[in-house]
């Protein structure tokens, strides 16, 4: 593989750091510190695209062991099809967050620490998902939580900052869970690089701390991706945080437990990995239900749209719970999907509330709001169904390659109440769109002239229809995916080799 094959990892994390970097230093001028920023991201999905584009059609893994350090002893950045598909997930999501700040009213887009962080934020994520070791997993996990909690704080609502500090506990607490798990491993096999770990734990998979391990990493991506019982900070978080930080939060930085659990039950434990899934599909399950009937409950969208994340991720854990190649694909294509309609929806959302009396996003404020904004309501309409998972959106996919992975498995209890809890979904968004498109607003509503742009929310539902009319390149990427991780030796090899 050449210098330039090798290095193609590298660019997608270094391209938002040294934009941040820049960023900073150009601080008194905002829109050129803006445009910046935008054009920045635009070129690091550039080099995303270019780097799963390189994995998919040469059918091998982009390694480089940074600083020429020989493995597994010095810092490998992996790109594998899983995180290489995750890493332009996450990005094309990023842009359009970026788009709509661009458009946005909200006074913090105008601080000049704001691009700076947003970019930093895009660095945690892609390096969470490209690193091939777990501290510095750990460390970028950091880098993403440092970022989007003062991005919070700094928010015009005023519960923002309490909101901020919810999070930077939670995630506290989960970075010491972290901690600990790494440390367990490191005393118990004496190695990080997770091809390397890989490869020892399935030699010794009865190390004195590696139960332990896997439950503190349980509980730090359960954390990450806001899995029930661990979701109760998520809702206030999202409800306060700015609609530009709150739509990456809720659709692709809660991807990143996600990704964990992929990497725990097909690479690094694979012993254990029956009794790993075993309790994802139970809290996948419970999180559909519970999800569901919190959103149909509450007072408002954007906390709505938190409820129907737990909701959402639970299908994809359960698509990971079940384990077999089918589901494993079905979980990737709805983890892809489903970031694309919850950032869309929660743009919306903002939208919304950006033209509202009073900013808010309570279903008291927005009542017949969308009677004057009948462009955003065709937009919310499109997205539901997307949430709901009814043609011709990618939702329909999705949920249509998880049930059928469930059939083919004979998983029919699990089934049965998912596909019951999934009337859930179409019960909360079909309310939503009521009480904001058709009922009456109060005589004395007086709309703002102007507000947020609805330019990134339309890109992302136009993607949202792509994806669901032409779903054929997304599937075959999934299911490429799919295979790779139901063989451990693949990375462990794609890996080690590199290390001369």
């Amino acid at each position: 593989m050449s210098f330039i094959d090798t290095h193609l990892v590298l660019l997608p994390i270094a391209t938002p750091l040294v934009g941040a970097m820049l960023a900073l230093l150009l601080r008194r001028w905002g829109r050129v510190q803006a445009y910046g920023a935008a054009g920045t991201m635009g070129l690091s999905l550039a080099f995303s695209a270019l780097l799963l584009a390189r994995v998919i059609t040469g059918g091998e893994a982009v390694v480089l062991q940074v600083g020429g350090w020989r493995f597994p002893y010095g810092i490998s950045l992996v790109g594998d099809p899983l995180s290489a598909l995750f890493v332009v997930m996450s990005q094309l999501v990023l842009c359009a967050g970026l788009i709509y700040a661009l458009g946005s009213k909200d006074a913090i887009i105008r601080y000049p620490p704001f691009y700076p962080l947003f970019l930093l934020l895009s660095t945690g994520l892609t390096g969470a998902f490209l690193t091939g070791d777990l501290f510095n997993l750990f460390v970028f996990a950091e880098l993403l939580v440092i970022s989007g909690a003062t991005l919070t704080a700094a928010s015009d609502d005023r519960y923002g900052t309490e909101a901020a500090y919810k999070y930077f506990y939670m995630s506290l607490l989960a970075s010491t869970f972290m901690l600990l798990a790494i440390g367990s491993l490191y005393v118990s096999y004496g190695t990080l690089n997770m091809a390397d770990l890989a490869g020892r734990i399935a030699a010794r998979p009865d190390g004195s701390l590696t139960t332990a391990a896997i439950a503190l990493l349980m509980a730090t991506f359960m954390i990450k991706s806001a899995v029930f019982p661990f979701h109760f900070w998520q809702p206030d978080f999202h409800a306060a945080a700015p609609t530009a930080v709150s739509a990456m939060l809720s659709s692709v930085v809660v991807k990143v437990g996600v990704y964990g659990f992929l990497r725990m039950t097909t690479l690094l434990f694979v012993a254990q990995a029956p009794l790993i899934r075993a309790i994802l599909l139970v809290l996948g399950v419970v999180g559909v239900v519970f999800g569901g009937l919190s959103a149909v409950g509450t007072h408002n969208v954007k906390r709505m749209l938190a409820y129907s994340t737990l909701a959402q991720v639970g299908f994809i854990l359960v698509g990971i719970g079940w384990g077999t190649a089918p589901a494993l694909m079905a979980a990737v294509v709805f983890s892809f999907n489903h970031s694309l309609i919850k950032a869309a929806m929660l743009m919306l959302a903002g939208y919304v509330a950006s033209r509202a009396p009073v900013k808010s996003a309570s279903f008291d404020v927005v009542t017949g709001v969308g009677r004057q904004l009948p462009a955003a309501g065709v937009l919310f309409f499109l997205g539901g169904l997307g949430l709901s998972g009814i043609p011709p959106t990618n939702g329909f996919i999705s949920k249509l390659l998880l049930f059928r992975s469930g059939i083919e498995a004979a998983r029919f209890v699990p089934l049965l109440i998912i596909g019951l809890a999934s009337i859930l979904t179409l019960v909360y968004v079909i309310r939503s769109f009521q009480t904001i498109w058709w009922h009456a607003p109060p005589a004395e509503t007086r709309l703002k002239p102007t507000g947020d742009s609805l330019v990134a929310p339309a890109l992302l539902i136009g993607l949202v229809l792509l994806f669901g009319l032409w779903a054929e390149p997304l599937v075959k990427v999934a299911s490429d995916i799919s295979l790779w991780l139901m063989d451990p030796a693949l990375y462990i090899a794609a890996v080690g080799g590199t290390g001369g």
